[in-house]
Formats: C-alpha cells, structure tokens, sequence
C-alpha cells in the first residue's frame, strides 16, 4: 500500500469554503490547524462492511469551522469534495465518477460530535498514508466520513455524493 501512495502530495494542502456563507476562504492547511483548539477524541469507527475499529482521533469540531465562514440561512446541507488527481492516486481513473463527494445535513455537521480531523494515533498531523483532512460523523458509517477534503460548500438542496450515484436505490443519503 506504501508505494501506491508515495505520489500522493499533502503539503501543500488548501480547502476552500463556500456556497451561501457570508465569508468564503480559502484555508492552507497549517493555518486551518493552528487558528484551531485541537482536541483528541476517541471513537468507534464503523464500516457498511459490518466491521469496526476503536480509533483516537485528533482534530476540531466542524462546527467551530462553519461558524467561521457564518452559514447563510438558506443553507440546509454541507458538500464536501476530495481532491482529484488521478497522477498521484492509483484508481481515481476506474468506473467512480470522480471526485469523491458527500454531503451532510447542516443540522448533523454543527451537531458537537461531527469532528474535522487533522491526525490520529496521537499524530497532530497527518500523513500520506491517512490524508490531510478528513470528517468523522460517529453516528455514521464510515462511507460518510470522507478524506482528503479539498472543498467544502453550504448549500440549499441535499447534494448528490458519489454513493448516491453509484447505486442510488442502497444508498440514498436521506436514508442513513
């Protein structure tokens, strides 16, 4: 698995946010992490594959995030997107339809518990191997915790994610 990542650039690492906020920016990574109180938190990771892991993570509430860029009213989802470099990540080329999104209620990504993670394993940072930003929604199953977070945008209708594409009929996102 090392050597399918060694392409795999983490630094530098921006996100953007916008979509209906009142003050969209851009966010290097470093800057993101040190305007931030880190906190580690443990939670149970679980996978629609019926397997699960305990797993100590490092990072911030998601909350805390959008309150920066102060969500509009009119906003009722979150849609966040991957990065999209097929030279750096083997497979980005298969049958998905690239980049990897998912999206959230705005209801569950202010909820405490909704984590924007920036390490684990007592690692503030992260590495090549586990990506530079990723979200952990504890009451969801994995697939909903996306990685290598590059653009997050509030918006008014539930976004259509990669999952909801691939097989809408298993897993429509309302359902979960």
């Amino acid at each position: 698995m090392a050597k399918l990542v060694g392409k795999f650039v983490v630094s530098p690492w921006t996100v953007k946010i916008g979509g209906l906020v009142d003050k969209p920016v851009t966010y290097d990574f470093e800057e993101l992490v040190g305007q931030m109180t880190l906190e580690e938190r443990v939670y149970r990771f679980r996978c629609v594959e019926a397997w699960a892991m305990i797993v100590p993570w490092t990072g911030f509430p998601l909350r805390k995030l959008l309150e920066k860029v102060a969500p509009k009213s009119e906003a009722k989802y979150v849609r966040f997107e991957t990065f999209n470099r097929p030279d750096q990540a083997p497979g980005m080329g298969s049958d998905y339809p690239w980049p990897y999104t998912e999206g959230l209620r705005i209801e569950e990504a202010m909820n405490p518990l909704a984590m924007v993670v920036t390490g684990s394993l007592a690692n503030h940072c992260q590495t090549a191997r586990r990506a530079p930003i990723r979200i952990i929604v504890p009451w969801k199953y994995g697939y909903k915790s996306i990685k290598s977070i590059v653009k997050i945008d509030l918006v008014a209708a539930e976004p259509a994610t990669l999952w909801d594409t691939v097989n809408p009929a298993e897993y429509r996102s309302s359902r979960m």
